[in-house]
């Protein structure tokens, strides 16, 4: 699954390793990984619904 870059969030610091990472640079999906496991499983989610998810984040919703 290496495409690209992997990019951790900036608001992951000091979060008792409770984040993720994504590569934005893919070209049809958006996969996201545990950065506690980095050989484990990848989602892969679609642009639409990983727009919809990091809005609901921003919003408060989630």
């Amino acid at each position: 699954m290496e495409h690209g870059a992997w990019r951790t969030s900036s608001y992951s610091d000091g979060q008792g390793g409770s984040c993720l990472a994504v590569q934005d640079d893919h070209p049809t999906h958006i996969p996201v990984r545990d950065t506690k496991d980095r050989t484990g499983p990848v989602l892969q989610h679609t642009r639409p619904t990983w727009a919809l998810f990091v809005d609901a984040v921003k919003s408060g919703a989630l």
